[in-house]
């Protein structure tokens, strides 16, 4: 039986900040210049942490690499990170980071393989899981995310608002004397698909359910994708290509067929049968704008940048 030594060890960093656009080796400087990114990401950057704390103190010789889901968003030019606030603002970080890097960076590296007319060109990737956001690349690089300064904008998710009003904020701290940790615990735990519904977060749940509720939140999850399309679609002024990946996006063909026949108007032509079957081409031969299902795999690429960082590729 062949031996195995343990090298080095990758992590998924949600955030990265305004500074990282690599992977990189891991010191306890390193931590505390992520753990400044907490608020920004309170769901995620917390559990990514806690592992590679725990190997420095237990390991601290095994090497440890951080790679960013904030990272292959650092192509987008400063027009599409702007908000219009101040511009120090924009200076000390307040800024649009996009997330799910590395679902969308395994997509872009491998997209060729299914459709170089949309690696070449334009093409808008769907993930869609129980954290969803969108992506717009040109020629395979990140000019555009629906996710900005923290991973709850955006796209309705499982348990997450998405987009939000800064009113409403105002509203219920103002209004009901809601503070920032229960408006925190709202809208990253309390809304999305489980807020709307009164169900549940799972899509497979809302979809085999007969409530009204369920259908409401099904019907607004849709809305919201295809209101996003067609954002991404006017940044790119155009798509020769949508890519459906994530949980939802993978084994949801209900939603695939629901979000294409809505993007008729963009070109795409839904083939049922190829839908139903799971692609991973489901438009029709002589659809304007091609469509696929690409299953995603965000430890692959952890790997193959852990294995880069460390010379070993």
């Amino acid at each position: 039986m062949k031996e195995h030594r343990l090298v080095g060890v990758g992590h998924r960093i949600a955030h990265g900040g305004p500074e990282t656009a690599t992977p990189l080796r891991v010191d306890e400087h390193v931590v505390r210049k992520l753990e400044k990114f907490i608020p920004l990401a309170p769901l995620h950057q917390p559990h990514n942490l806690a592992p590679i704390c725990f190997l420095l103190e237990r390991a601290p010789q095994l090497p440890q690499i951080a790679c960013f889901d904030t990272s292959f968003h650092r192509t987008n030019t400063k027009i599409s990170q702007l908000f219009a606030l101040p511009l120090e603002l924009f200076d000390e970080g307040v800024r649009r980071y996009g997330f799910h890097g590395l679902s969308y960076e395994y997509v872009a590296s491998v997209l060729p393989e299914y459709d170089g007319k949309a690696a070449r060109g334009r093409t808008v990737v769907l993930h869609l899981g129980n954290g969803a956001s969108m992506c717009a690349l040109e020629s395979s690089r990140s000019v555009a995310c629906t996710m900005g300064f923290c991973a709850v904008d955006g796209l309705m998710m499982g348990t997450r608002s998405g987009s939000l009003d800064p009113g409403v904020v105002l509203y219920l701290m103002a209004q009901r004397g809601m503070s920032s940790e229960a408006i925190e615990k709202l809208i990253y735990t309390q809304s999305g698909l489980l807020g709307v519904s009164g169900i549940s977060s799972d899509m497979r749940a809302l979809l085999g359910s007969d409530e009204p509720r369920a259908k409401l939140a099904l019907d607004l999850y849709v809305y919201r994708v295809q209101r996003e399309l067609g954002s991404l679609a006017a940044a790119l002024r155009g798509v020769d290509a949508i890519v459906f990946t994530g949980g939802i996006g993978e084994n949801a063909a209900i939603i695939r067929a629901r979000v294409c026949r809505d993007a008729a108007w963009l070109g795409v032509e839904l083939d049922e049968g190829d839908n139903k079957k799971g692609g991973p081409r489901i438009s029709a031969p002589g659809s304007h704008v091609s469509a696929w299902v690409i299953p995603t795999n965000e430890e692959l690429m952890i790997a193959r940048h852990t294995a880069s960082v460390l010379g070993l590729r």
